[in-house]
C-alpha cells in the first residue's frame, strides 16, 4: 500500500468516524430530552422520536463519503490504486468538510432537537415547528456533504 492510499483510507474513515460520533452524541443529548417527556406523556414519543433521530443523519453521511471513497480508490471493486501521496492527501483533504462538519452539526442539532423537544413537551401541537429549526442546523451537513462528494467523486486520481 502505498502513502497516498493510506491517506486515502484515513479520509474516508475520519469521515465515517468523526461524523459517526457526532450523531451518536447529538442522538444522545436528544434521547436523553425524549426521555424525559415520554415519562410524562408516552403519547408524545412519536413526535420526539422523529426529532431525536435527525442528528443521525450525518453519521449516514460520513458512512456515504466513506463508501464513495472506497469506490473512488478502487478498495471496493476492480482493485485498489496506488495512488500518489499527492493524490492521498487530495482524497483526505476532500473528506474534511463532512468529517468535521458533520461532527460539529450533529451534536449541534442534537442540542437544538432537545429544546424542541422541551417545547413540544409544553405543547404537542408545534412538533412540526422544533422538526423545522432542528432541520436548519442539517443544511450544513448537507453542504458538506456535497462539497466532500464532489471533492472526492471529480478527482482525477489515475
Amino acid at each position: 500500500m502505498t502513502t497516498g492510499t493510506f491517506l486515502a483510507i484515513l479520509g474516508a474513515a475520519l469521515a465515517a468516524l468523526f461524523a459517526g460520533c457526532g450523531s451518536a452524541i447529538g442522538v444522545s443529548i436528544a434521547g436523553q430530552a425524549a426521555a424525559g417527556v415520554i415519562s410524562e406523556d408516552p403519547d408524545k414519543f412519536s413526535k420526539v422520536l422523529i426529532l431525536e433521530l435527525l442528528p443521525a443523519t450525518q453519521g449516514i453521511y460520513g458512512f456515504i463519503i466513506a463508501f464513495i471513497t472506497f469506490l473512488k480508490i478502487g478498495l471496493i471493486g476492480s482493485g485498489s490504486l496506488a495512488l500518489s501521496t499527492a493524490a492521498g492527501l487530495s482524497v483526505l483533504a476532500g473528506c474534511l468538510p463532512m468529517a468535521i462538519v458533520g461532527m460539529i452539526s450533529a451534536i449541534y442539532q442534537g442540542k437544538c432537537a432537545a429544546s424542541s423537544i422541551a417545547m413540544v413537551a409544553k405543547r404537542g401541537e408545534v412538533s412540526g415547528k422544533g422538526i423545522i429549526l432542528t432541520v436548519m442546523v442539517e443544511t450544513y451537513a448537507l453542504l458538506a456533504l456535497l462539497v466532500s462528494f464532489l471533492s472526492v467523486f471529480m478527482l482525477n486520481l489515475g
